[in-house]
């Protein structure tokens, strides 16, 4: 573990990815196949393949007291550390003494990793925690913790541990690179790719289901006119106001996978049933939306909301807050790849795949697409199992009829529009300008901040993660939290503004040198949509806020109020 963690302060002490990549490579030449397995998961931030369902449910505060108690220093001690480094890992390192007989192998480590995994109860898993901790060195703590967090920050990608593989174990050729980042997406397991590298077998690699592979992305555009200046061939499909799932199905099992790539089956069990009906094993892509049956639209996402999260759904929401799967797109279909054939073919499997689904009565699906591309369903008894829908798509032929479509969408409460390439392929993680997103910002807010945060990464050391706030009457109540709009630069003016104008230091929550300032700085803030929620004393909570600008020409009297926050709720489309 030792060799690993100097491994990691050498990788994280350049910024060229070639030298990151070399130093990964010979490092994992160094050692056994079964240490290079074990050390490509680690090296990738995990404590566990991709693939695995795993965790360890070790919670940030009780790691911070074990450091603590191991180093016996008491918590303003603690305190100072993390302002320093901004991550508990690099606190560990510094703070934790070197003792005789210290020393850890990787097998080790991953090890008491699944042990802690499998305990059962808070004292069993800190337990374990503690004994690791207590027999590494600093620097091999460094690193647990940081893996341990899901925190290493090193500056190595897993794209660039994959380089480090072809090169360890296959030379730099880039087919060889290719072979290893497909066999690394088929499996979900960065470890296995590195045992079927050694053995010259990446070819053999299998599709694993049910790991979710990486979403593909768009690039916002200003205008219709950009939206057809890419490619001739285009599909224009709504930009719907949900969340962009990935359905995995086989053997009549399904597991539904969120963007993060988390599991989210159980906030939606009306969905497994309707994708269990597809006649072959595969992997769709679409967007989970609150679905108004009767008028065969979308409702708006503060609906949807009160289904995230939930472990169980009563009978009640799913009467009251029924949900539909807008499948667009197919990964893969009947035990082979479809990721590289041109969108135009994959959206015929897609076609052909859902014209032969069968609900989960056994009957074949009812939905269908009229003309205008809205959509119609079967008898009232079969609507409730219509919950996998087709999305529909348009062409546009141009600006203005793009124009057109744009405002449609809105008017069925979607977001914009998704313009897609109809000859590009589906590159998994990756943003560029095949698919393109076409929406406009519902509005702006002037904005209060009252309190402020130490950031991560980057912003370590600088308070770059603002809560703000509007007037109601004479007070100021919280609507959101913004993390990104501003340069460096400003952010940098902006932390001594905020060191020297705190009202209390609350350092205690949630580790978290959260500062209440004083209510001066104003700021424009946009965003998607507007929600109810009662996270924030408003009432009311933004979808992914982000800073326009800072309003120094403003003081904070001129802020919007929870009744221009209220007009703004009312006027969402749906």
């Amino acid at each position: 573990m030792q060799r690993l963690a100097t491994a990691c302060e050498a990788v994280a002490a350049t910024t060229k990815k070639l030298l990151k990549a070399g130093i990964v490579a010979d490092y994992l030449n160094s050692r056994t196949i079964d240490e290079a397995v074990v050390s490509a998961v680690f090296l990738s931030g995990r404590s566990f393949p991709a693939w695995e369902e795993t965790t360890l449910q070790m919670g940030g505060r009780s790691l911070w007291r074990i450091v603590a108690e191991l180093a016996g220093k008491d918590e303003a001690e603690l305190t100072a550390a993390y302002r320093r480094h901004g991550d508990l890992g690099a606190v560990a390192g510094e703070i934790l003494p070197e003792r005789a007989g210290q020393g850890l192998n990787v097998l080790e480590v991953e090890s008491a990793f699944r042990l802690m995994a499998a305990a059962r109860g808070a004292a069993a898993k800190t337990a374990i925690a503690r004994g690791l901790l207590a027999r590494a060195t600093p620097l091999e703590a460094k690193y647990i913790v940081k893996i341990m967090t899901g925190d290493l920050r090193i500056g190595l990608k897993e794209s660039l541990v994959e380089e480090a593989i072809a090169r360890a174990y296959g030379g730099t050729l880039p087919d060889v690179l290719a072979d290893v980042q497909r066999a690394n997406m088929l499996v979900g397991d960065i470890g296995e790719a590195v045992r079927l590298a050694s053995a010259g077998r990446l070819a053999e690699a299998k599709m694993r289901m049910f790991h979710p592979l990486g979403f593909m992305l768009a690039s916002p555009i200003d205008s219709a006119e950009e939206g057809l200046s890419y490619f001739s061939a285009a599909a224009v499909e709504d930009k719907y106001d949900g969340i962009r799932a990935q359905a995995h199905t086989a053997g009549g099992e399904v597991k539904l996978f969120s963007r993060t790539r988390d599991e989210i089956t159980e906030s939606f069990p009306e969905l497994p049933d309707a994708l269990a009906g597809l006649p072959q094993d595969a992997i769709l892509d679409g967007e989970i939306v609150a679905w108004d049956y009767a008028a065969g639209r979308p409702r708006p996402f503060s609906v949807l909301q009160q289904r995230l999260g939930r472990k169980r759904v009563s009978e009640k929401m799913l009467r009251e807050t029924p949900v539909a799967f807008l499948a667009f797109d197919v990964l893969y279909a009947g035990g082979e790849l479809v990721m590289d054939l041109p969108l135009r073919e994959r959206a015929r499997v897609l076609d052909e795949l859902l014209a032969k689904a069968t609900n989960h009565r056994g009957h074949r699906g009812t939905q269908r697409k009229s003309e205008q591309g809205k959509l119609a369903f079967g008898d009232e008894e079969e609507i409730s199992a219509a919950s996998m829908i087709r999305a529909p798509v348009f062409r546009a032929a141009s600006p203005d009829e793009l124009e057109e479509l744009f405002a449609a969408a809105q008017e069925r409460g979607n977001e914009g529009l998704m313009i897609k390439d109809l000859d590009s392929a589906y590159t998994p993680g990756k943003r560029g300008k095949s698919w393109l997103k076409m929406k406009r910002e519902l509005a702006t807010l002037d904005v209060v901040v009252t309190a402020v945060e130490y950031g991560h990464g980057k912003r370590v050391g600088v308070l770059s993660d603002y809560t703000f706030a509007v007037w109601n009457g004479d007070r100021l109540e919280n609507i959101g939290k913004v993390y990104s709009g501003l340069t460096d630069a400003e952010i940098a003016e902006m932390t001594q503004w905020f060191l020297d104008h705190t009202i209390e230091d609350r350092h205690g929550e949630a580790q978290g040198f959260r500062l209440l300032v004083e209510p001066r700085i104003v700021l424009e803030v946009a965003f998607n949509n507007m929600m109810r929620s009662d996270r924030h004393e408003s009432g009311y909570a933004l979808r992914f806020p982000r800073i326009v600008r800072l309003r120094p020409d403003k003081t904070a009297e001129d802020a919007d109020t929870i009744e221009r926050v209220r007009e703004i709720y009312d006027q969402q489309p749906g």
